[in-house]
C-alpha cells in the first residue's frame, strides 16, 4: 500500500484519505457520510480508506493519533486534515474550498 499510496495522493483530483479502524464507533458513523459525499462529487473527488491497524507505517508517517482522521491531498500536497466526524455539508464545503 505504501508505494501505491504515494502515487494515489499525487493525483490532480483531490483525494480524501480516511484513516479508520474497524473497532472505532465514530468511524462507522463517518462511513455513510463519505459515501454520500462521493456520490455527490463523483469523479471530482477520490476517497481512500486506510485501516490504521493494518497500515501502521502510513498512520505514523501522517501522525494519525486518533481515528477517524481525514486528510485531503491534491498533487501530493496536504491541504487539510481533521480528526472526528463532520456533517456531509461541512465536508463538501471544505473539499470545494480546496479543490
Amino acid at each position: 500500500m505504501k508505494s501505491n499510496f504515494n502515487a494515489i495522493i499525487k493525483d490532480e483530483v483531490p483525494v480524501l484519505v480516511d484513516f479508520y479502524a474497524d473497532w472505532c464507533g465514530p468511524c462507522k458513523m463517518l462511513s455513510p457520510i463519505l459515501k454520500e459525499v462521493k456520490d455527490e462529487m463523483g469523479d471530482s473527488l477520490k476517497i481512500v480508506k486506510i485501516d490504521v491497524d493494518k497500515n501502521t507505517e502510513l498512520a505514523a508517517r501522517y501522525q494519525v493519533r486518533g481515528v477517524p482522521t481525514m486528510i485531503l491531498f491534491k498533487d501530493g500536497r496536504q491541504l487539510w486534515r481533521q480528526s472526528g466526524v463532520l456533517p456531509k455539508q461541512q465536508l463538501l464545503q471544505i473539499i470545494s474550498q480546496h479543490g
